[in-house]
């Protein structure tokens, strides 16, 4: 046996999927890294801890680290397949990239206990940082996109939730770490609510309703399924763990997309198949009825991390 203690994840990187969610984006104030070391990591376990406090109502969040503020942050060590967003775009489909500082993702069934949260969250975090955004996700019907088609399906499910998700011993500093990729997406929903629902369903490539996935042979290649659900050059499946939320109001509402995985590549490949295509000109058509509008890369370390960089 050996004694390497596994690292400690942060409980809302790999969590089961929740009711209500707040997204608070932050940049740092200049030259404030030797006080935000300590700091962040007060945050990360303040809110680790809190998933014992309120187990009821299945609190859970994570502390992510922006690609271009990570080396101000931890100039020591840096996560090996950290980079900045991978921004794209082909003909009018865009995927930009806006990048920020701090993440910070929290989660709850309960909403009063979030808004509760944040400001606790924004207070700890007092002169040394500047809230530039903030989304309040919310679960829609049974697990549904504002499209009304089911989201996440595909998406892994128990212990192997870490083995997608978490960073492995093939990095042996950041281990229990992941990497975060987020991108807010707009809906046009008055255009996609004009499709019958047959040429919405080509589009997903699955039945509304009932969300049955097509056969292989009958989903088109521009279909969203056809251009995510991604294989290796070993034909192993090219995972991520989205924790993805409908979020916003009438005037503006669509989709907080996360993802979250143990390496940058996947969601690099599965954004590129979206926007560029195949190389035969099938990308994804759900791409015309929504609008990325940022597009963020982050690295959330294990707690042990955080703490052992806070001294």
């Amino acid at each position: 046996m050996d004694n390497q203690v596994m690292p400690r994840e942060q409980l809302g990187v790999c969590a089961e999927g929740n009711l209500h969610s707040v997204y608070l984006m932050f940049n740092a104030n200049d030259g404030v890294e030797s006080q935000l070391r300590p700091c962040l990591a007060n945050v990360a376990q303040y809110v680790y801890e809190l998933s014992d406090q309120y187990a009821d109502s299945a609190f859970n969040g994570f502390v992510a680290i922006g690609a271009n503020y990570w080396d101000s942050l931890y100039p020591s060590a840096r996560p090996a397949q950290l980079k900045p967003f991978p921004a794209m775009n082909a003909d009018n489909r865009d995927a930009p990239a806006l990048e920020y500082d701090l993440f910070v993702h929290i989660r709850c069934d309960r909403f009063d206990i979030l808004h509760l949260v944040a400001n606790e969250v924004c207070q700890m975090l007092e002169g040394l940082v500047e809230l530039v955004d903030e989304e309040r996700g919310f679960r829609f019907m049974d697990n549904r996109d504002l499209t009304g088609f089911v989201d996440g399906t595909e998406n892994p499910k128990g212990r192997n939730r870490q083995e997608v998700a978490l960073v492995g011993s093939e990095d042996e500093a950041f281990k229990a770490g992941s990497y975060i990729h987020v991108q807010k997406y707009a809906h046009n929903l008055s255009k996609w609510h004009r499709l019958p629902q047959k040429k919405q369903e080509d589009i997903i490539g699955r039945t509304k309703q009932d969300n049955i996935e097509y056969a292989s042979a009958d989903k088109p290649l521009t279909s969203h399924i056809k251009r995510v659900n991604l294989k290796d050059e070993q034909g192993n499946s090219m995972e991520i763990l989205r924790q993805s939320m409908p979020y916003g109001s009438v005037k503006e509402q669509g989709l907080m997309f996360i993802s979250n995985c143990g390496n940058s590549v996947n969601f690099e490949k599965m954004l590129e198949s979206m926007v560029q295509g195949d190389g035969h000109g099938h990308h994804d058509h759900l791409l015309h009825f929504t609008q990325a509008l940022t597009g963020s890369s982050f690295f959330a370390p294990s707690l042990d991390f955080m703490e052992k960089a806070a001294d």
